[in-house]
């Protein structure tokens, strides 16, 4: 059984940037997406893009209609390394770095 949200965070961290942290677990490394830090965990499931177990929350648009997003992403160490999963953490990295710079120009 994997670890669950609240005993993630005492993990070590490997490495972080401003959107993301990258865990240590025991069986996994583990993407946290660090703009949903405090969103609830609704589900886990396997992420359709990573195709890895993760964990889901709910955010609402301004017509009030439920998006699930993922909070966190576990990438089994047996079939990823941690380059593997740096890659990903750097593309979710720039994806939010360029709507930053869209949206808040003077930041």
């Amino acid at each position: 059984m994997k670890n669950n949200s609240e005993s993630d965070q005492e993990l070590p961290v490997l490495k972080k940037g401003i959107f993301y942290a990258i865990r240590d677990g025991p069986t996994d490394f583990i993407m946290e997406d660090k703009t949903k830090r405090g969103l609830t965990v609704q589900e886990r499931s396997i992420d359709e893009k990573y195709q890895v177990d993760s964990e889901k929350g709910m955010i609402y648009d301004m017509d009030g209609i439920g998006h699930k997003v993922g909070i966190r992403w576990f990438f089994p160490k047996d079939k990823y390394s941690f380059e593997n999963v740096l890659e990903h953490a750097k593309e979710m990295e720039e994806r939010y770095r360029k709507i930053r710079e869209e949206t808040c120009p003077d930041y």
